[in-house]
C-alpha cells in the first residue's frame, strides 16, 4: 500500500473532507484511487473519509468511489453550481435565447445553466415557463408576461428542486414547445447524472416537448456520472462553449444532430 505524502498526512481531515465533498458536488462521481493520488493520502484514508461523509448524508458510497447524495441536507450544492463556470453558462444562455419565440411554452430543468437562460426570458414575454427548479421559480415569480407553472414532487435540498415520481407524473400531463436542459457529464456520446431521481425527471421532460436543446459547458466532457440519461443524439441541438477541446468537439459533432458554438464573453 502506498504511503501518505508529507503534505497529505499534514492536511487536516476536516479540510480534506471539505475538498472531497466539493469534488463530489462538482464532478458528480469521484473515484477512491484518484482522490488518494490527488490528496496525497492512502485509499484507506479516503475510504474512512467517505464513510464519515456518508454518515453525515453528504454523499453516497458506491463501488470504487462516491456519488452525490440527492437527499442530502447539505445546501451548498446549488450555490457551488451557480458559481462554477458562470461566464460560460451566461454565454450558453445568450446562444439559446434566439431559439425562444414570444408566446411559446418553455421547459427548464434544474440546471444552473437553465437558470442563466431564465434570467433573460422576461424580455421575450409573454411566455409560459414550466420548471421544477426553485431558483428559476424565484427568478420568474411575479414577472410581467411570464405564466409560471411550478412542478411539484418531493423536494431535494441538494438540488433545490422537486424530483421523484410525483414530479414525473406532473410532467406527464403537460406538453411544451421546447426543453432547455443540461447534464452532469457527457461520456462517449451519452449524458449522465449522479442520481436516478434526476434521470427519471429529465426523461419525462424530454418526452413532454416538441424540441430538445442541451446546454453544456466544456467541463461536462471531463466528468463522470453514474446513471445514463440519454445519448446526445436524442437532442435536436447541443450548444457548447468555446472552451471545448477540438477532439471532444469533433466527437460531439459526429454524434449529435446539430452542434452550435456559443460566443465567449
Amino acid at each position: 500500500m502506498p504511503s501518505e505524502t508529507e503534505a497529505g498526512a499534514d492536511r487536516a481531515p476536516q479540510t480534506r473532507r471539505e475538498q472531497i465533498r466539493s469534488r463530489v458536488v462538482d464532478e458528480g462521481f469521484v473515484r477512491i484511487e484518484q482522490l488518494a493520488a490527488d490528496l496525497g493520502v492512502t485509499p484507506m484514508t479516503i475510504r474512512r473519509d467517505l464513510d464519515f461523509l456518508q454518515s453525515k448524508g453528504w454523499l453516497r458510497k458506491v463501488r470504487g468511489g462516491a456519488t452525490a447524495q440527492p437527499s442530502t441536507a447539505f445546501h451548498g450544492d446549488v450555490h457551488h453550481r451557480m458559481q462554477a463556470m458562470a461566464p460560460e453558462k451566461e454565454a450558453l444562455a445568450r446562444a439559446a435565447l434566439p431559439l425562444v419565440k414570444t408566446g411559446q411554452s418553455i421547459l427548464l430543468d434544474e440546471s444552473t445553466t437553465a437558470l442563466a437562460l431564465a434570467r433573460l426570458l422576461p424580455g421575450l414575454a409573454p411566455l409560459t415557463v414550466i420548471t421544477h427548479f426553485e431558483p428559476v421559480i424565484r427568478e420568474l415569480a411575479g414577472r410581467t408576461g411570464i405564466d409560471l407553472i411550478s412542478l411539484g414532487g418531493d423536494y431535494y435540498p441538494a438540488y433545490d428542486a422537486f424530483l421523484g415520481i410525483r414530479t414525473v407524473d406532473a410532467i406527464a400531463g403537460l406538453h411544451a414547445d421546447v426543453l432547455f436542459a443540461s447534464t452532469t457529464a457527457i461520456t462517449r456520446g451519452n449524458c449522465y447524472h449522479q442520481s436516478p431521481e434526476t434521470v427519471a425527471v429529465k426523461r419525462a421532460l424530454m418526452e413532454a416537448c416538441d424540441r430538445r436543446v442541451l446546454l453544456v459547458d466544456h467541463t461536462k466532457f471531463q466528468r463522470r456520472g453514474l446513471y445514463q440519461l440519454a445519448p446526445v443524439a436524442a437532442f435536436d441541438l447541443v450548444i457548447v462553449d468555446p472552451g471545448i477541446p477540438a477532439e471532444q468537439l469533433e466527437e460531439l459533432r459526429s454524434k449529435a444532430p446539430k452542434v452550435l458554438m456559443a460566443q465567449g464573453n
